[in-house]
């Protein structure tokens, strides 16, 4: 098993990558969450069987667990959801001490890390991440949310995990698009951090997409580690570093907010809006040609969309936009790469250059 440490003082938690090595879970919950003698695994339709071997773990570590299963998909990223969960936390019953387990993809994180940030005014959280996306990402940093039909993870809070178990055999039996949409994110670190990361990416594509054990743990290990980095430096997005995670993200939010959530996955979202924010940086002369082709190049290799659909009205994605996190007194700010390995978060961007950059590359 290979562990990576978040530092945040008391708030400072591990990852750790385990590949069929689930006998190790039960007590590395116990020496996690010593206090723990309730949980609760959230989870959803999609992978219930995953969620069944993880109950049985905390079950045979002496913890009495239930198991509440969710509708699969972005939908449900939704109060209606956050109170069928509070219910069933409610007839656990549960107390500040009883572990929330959210066992899935990063819909699954982010609603049963915003019922832990929310019940009882917090608990503890263990992430148990299913898809390549949320092992990558969505699983650390303490971001969760749901959704609100204005926009995309308008209502959510920091809530760190108490630890985050990465088994990457589980993504054997990850759907292909799924795999595919993950691959956009750890494609997101070598642009904006690392652009060794971002050639090796180029050169072992073709074994990244068989899934060979060793490529996936490098990427997954990498990728976290890359993550962590910031989330120790930046972990409320006060100081604007933690902001770069978010490349490629005001495109992709609105382009999830109006195709519909669920039409395209949230890694499809964002591969098409890197390559629009790079198409951006571009016209604004802040960057070569060259590598805009480069993403474009490696995010078709594996698969992943690089403009939106032409059928999304314009204007109302860029109404998405002025609605964005990052925007300020309506003004779109966008991350947006200098070179290869570094961007920067600029504000004051003309909506014409907006609008041109939503175009597909010639």
């Amino acid at each position: 098993m290979h562990t990576v440490r978040v530092n945040l003082g008391p708030r400072s938690y591990d990852i750790c990558l385990s590949t069929a090595e689930m006998s190790g879970f039960g007590p590395f919950v116990r020496s996690t969450v010593p206090k723990a003698s309730t949980a609760l695994v959230i989870t959803d339709t999609n992978v219930q069987h995953h969620a069944t071997v993880v109950a049985q773990a905390l079950q045979q570590a002496g913890i009495r667990t239930g198991i509440a299963v969710a509708p699969a998909g972005e939908a449900s990223k939704s109060m209606i959801q956050t109170d069928a969960l509070y219910d069933q936390l409610a007839d656990l019953p549960a107390d500040r001490s009883t572990l929330v387990v959210a066992v899935g993809g990063g819909v699954i994180g982010d609603l049963a890390g915003f019922v832990a940030a929310t019940y009882n005014r917090g608990m503890p959280l263990l992430m148990v991440p299913t898809t390549l996306l949320a092992m990558v990402d969505s699983s650390v940093g303490g971001k969760v949310g749901i959704n609100h039909p204005k926009g995309k993870n308008l209502i959510g809070a920091f809530h760190q995990p108490a630890a985050v178990w990465v088994e990457t055999e589980f993504l054997q039996t990850l759907p292909d698009r799924e795999y595919r949409s993950g691959l956009a994110e750890v494609v997101k670190y070598g642009v904006i951090f690392d652009p060794d990361f971002f050639a090796f990416l180029e050169e072992q594509a073709s074994n990244i997409l068989t899934r060979w054990p060793d490529y996936i743990e490098h990427i997954v290990a990498r990728s976290c580690y890359l993550k962590a980095s910031v989330v120790e430096q930046d972990e409320r997005e006060e100081t604007g570093l933690r902001a770069m995670l978010n490349y490629g993200h005001t495109f992709g939010h609105a382009f999830e907010t109006i195709g519909g959530y669920g039409t395209w996955l949230h890694g499809e979202a964002v591969a098409a809006g890197m390559a629009c924010a790079s198409r951006l940086a571009e016209l604004r002369k802040l960057l070569p040609p060259h590598v805009t082709q480069r993403q474009v190049l490696l995010l078709e290799k594996f698969g992943l969309p690089t403009a939106p659909k032409p059928e999304w009205p314009v204007e109302q994605l860029l109404e998405v936009m002025r609605r964005d996190k990052k925007a300020q007194g309506g003004k779109l700010r966008f991350v947006l790469p200098t070179r290869l390995g570094h961007v920067e978060l600029m504000g004051d961007i003309p909506e014409r250059s907006v609008r041109e950059a939503l175009q597909p590359c010639p």
